[in-house]
């Protein structure tokens, strides 16, 4: 789906605007057709998430008829992205309706210190955005790229591996410190730890026996840490088979450029370039590494970047920039990072600063390579 769909009609072209606001228990509906004052709302309980979605369709011809629209009035429906992800979008679509998924904190809200908030007030407000946003006020709310089921999907990959490597350093970590307690500064292996825990040759400082209930726990984490990093190599075998043909493509694309791993690659490849942009400014805006600054009368302050869009990429971004410095020497980007820092010297503030800059670079670097098949400037490619 994409964001810069136009509302072409005029003023007065009827179209139905349906809002949902989400929630566990319930739903909240707002409709409104633009003739009448205020919209109608309804409040959806079903248990069942398809009864619940079948109730809002029966809303809408309900109140097609109740307001003696025509049968085929365009009808929108919105709501903000949440837990509920996109499913409901994707249902819409099937049953004919043009469904929008928005950003919860593109909306605007009272700057009073304290302002009412209700789900019924939020989906009011959301009707009435959507309406002006169909008029052209495109700053009444910011539409979310919708990814397909396979990218949704494909991004599993490697976020559970992400969360499986956190798991192992945390079992690791659990259990230096339970040993830390008894003075006991073994390093902490799995494959002969847990031999050694069974025959007891694990000591306290004075050489004293561990004590039972701390042995014990110590054996359930080796076997907790065990079934993880089982899971995690299984997962490292199957993980290219299961990528899908354009991602692997845009992976291997990437990873032939020296400084970007095959890890780092299939990362990049799933969470971010899933979809397209239209200009460099769309890809610093997705990431959040653009400025924001604050310009208000006599007040200029810098605010620095946005931090907006997906955080696990922008860490990514990050830390690839600083291995293409080193693995990048002769580039345009390491040499433009080099200018800027020098004469900064021991000051680590201002190199810190300039890699973010760095990053937004190189992720723009990287979409016109993947687009165009332009190599970054000065950038040099793994020997094959």
């Amino acid at each position: 789906m994409r964001t810069d769909q136009a509302y072409t009609g005029h003023g007065d072209v009827l179209v139905l605007a349906v809002s949902l606001e989400l929630a566990a228990a319930k739903w909240k509906v707002a409709l409104h057709d633009g003739r009448r004052e205020k919209p109608a709302v309804h409040t959806l309980a079903q248990p069942q998430a398809a009864a619940r979605l079948q109730a809002v369709l029966d809303l809408i011809e309900e109140h097609k008829e109740k307001w003696s629209l025509p049968a085929g009035v365009r009808t929108v429906v919105n709501y903000e992205a949440g837990q509920d992800a996109f499913w409901i979008c994707r249902a819409l679509q099937v049953h004919g309706i043009e469904c929008y998924v928005i950003d919860p904190a593109s909306t605007p809200v009272e700057r009073h210190r304290r302002r009412a908030k209700t789900d019924r007030l939020d989906v009011i407000k959301l009707v009435i955005n959507l309406r002006a946003w169909l008029r052209g006020e495109r700053d009444r709310m910011h539409v979310v790229h919708v990814p397909s089921p396979q990218d949704e999907a494909s991004r599993q990959l490697m976020r559970e591996r992400g969360q499986l490597q956190k798991e192992v350093l945390q079992h690791r970590d659990r259990m230096r410190k339970l040993l830390v307690t008894l003075g006991c500064w073994d390093a902490v292996d799995h494959r002969t730890f847990a031999k050694r825990l069974e025959r007891e040759e694990v000591r306290c400082h004075d050489g004293a026996p561990l004590p039972h209930e701390l042995r014990e726990r110590l054996m359930r984490e080796c076997e907790r840490l065990a079934l993880v990093e089982q899971q995690l190599a299984a997962l490292e075998k199957t993980r290219q088979e299961n990528v899908p043909a354009p991602a692997r493509q845009r992976c291997d694309a990437l990873a032939r450029l020296q400084g970007i791993g095959e890890v780092g690659a299939s990362r990049l490849a799933l969470e971010l370039f899933w979809r397209e942009f239209d200009n460099r400014r769309e890809v610093g805006a997705c990431i959040g590494l653009v400025p924001q600054p604050y310009d208000s009368g006599e007040s200029q302050v810098d605010q620095g970047i946005s931090k907006q869009g997906n955080r696990r990429v922008r860490a990514l971004l990050i830390e690839m920039a600083w291995t293409w410095l080193r693995y990048q020497p002769g580039s345009a980007l390491t040499k433009w990072f080099n200018h800027r820092t020098q004469g900064t010297g021991p000051n680590r503030r201002a190199r810190r600063i300039a890699i973010v800059a760095v990053a937004r670079r190189l992720a723009i670097a990287l979409w016109r390579y993947l687009k165009d098949g332009v190599i970054p400037d000065g950038a040099q490619l793994k020997s094959t």
